[in-house]
């Protein structure tokens, strides 16, 4: 587990939900008959409703859906046609449970920060397990999906990786791949057998070292400290595959709206080649107007 944070913006407050602008796209690709990969875009709400009270007023003043996260998941399928989008599927499904369950956990305890991203971890290892016992049922050789979480909990932002599906933060121009490919090849670069650049250029780029559902499962959580000039994309190795650093930050830098980059890095992908399923999310929050941000301090 890698616990991380950045200094704190003195200015920080929890955006509004109209504030938070999120897309997400996925595509089958040029070669692929199916599409393995899925991707999950949630909020997730906690609600206080007065059912009965001689308090009057007391209905109106209490009645609250305030959102206590934000939710975004992508999961690339391995395996034979179904088995990969049933891996994917599976795992977003088991791993949306579990985060809603241990939402309510973190807000009994919400001091304990690092319990809950242990909780990130289980969620994980639960998808694992899930994974593998519909692989035995299926006397299935192979049975796997990446899989990337990102959970904003105000301020900070909680991200758990296994695989090589990617997360990126673009800021003041600059472009960060924040997760690292659990990979082959970037297991040799880090024992010093290949450079980087060697390493992308050999059949072991795309060999998972971690998966949910494979022989080795390594979840690494990390936290981070919540920025309003943070643009978040969550995506599959489909787009990174075909569409180099450089062309993610140009698109990030000119974006008008989340749906609008998504479209344009997807295509981006297809022209590219579009040789495996694409999948990709954006979101950030969008300014507010002074009057705004004045009316509402915050959730």
């Amino acid at each position: 587990m890698r616990m991380t944070a950045t200094p704190a913006d003195p200015a920080i407050r929890k955006p509004l939900d109209h504030e938070i602008d999120t897309w997400g796209l996925t595509h089958v690709g040029h070669k692929r008959q199916q599409n393995q990969d899925n991707f999950v875009v949630a909020s997730l709400h906690k609600r206080t409703e007065v059912l009965q009270s001689s308090v009057k007023g007391l209905a109106e003043l209490m009645d609250s859906d305030e959102r206590l996260a934000y939710l975004i998941m992508v999961a690339d399928g391995v395996g034979g046609a179904e088995l990969g989008e049933e891996a994917s599927r599976v795992t977003l499904s088991t791993a949306m449970e579990y985060v809603a369950e241990s939402m309510r956990c973190y807000y009994t305890s919400s001091d304990d920060q690092d319990r809950f991203a242990e909780e990130l971890q289980q969620a994980a290892m639960q998808c694992h397990q899930r994974v593998q016992e519909r692989a035995a049922a299926a006397r299935a050789a192979s049975m796997a999906t990446t899989l990337t979480v990102f959970l904003g909990v105000w301020p900070y932002a909680y991200l758990m990786q296994v695989g090589d599906s990617r997360y990126y933060v673009y800021r003041d121009g600059e472009l960060t791949q924040v997760t690292r490919d659990q990979t082959m090849a970037e297991d040799l670069v880090d024992q010093g057998v290949f450079t980087r650049t060697a390493a992308m250029r050999t059949p072991l780029a795309h060999v998972l070292s971690s998966a949910i559902g494979g022989q080795q499962t390594t979840p690494v959580v990390s936290r981070l400290m919540a920025h309003r000039g943070n643009v978040h994309l969550l995506c599959s190795d489909g787009l990174t595959k075909h569409v180099p650093d450089e062309r993610i930050k140009e698109r990030l830098a000119s974006m008008t709206s989340a749906k609008q980059v998504c479209e344009a890095l997807l295509q981006d992908a297809l022209d590219g080649g579009g040789s495996d399923n694409i999948t990709l999310v954006v979101s950030r929050i969008q300014p507010a107007s002074p009057e705004t941000a004045a009316g509402h301090p915050g959730m």
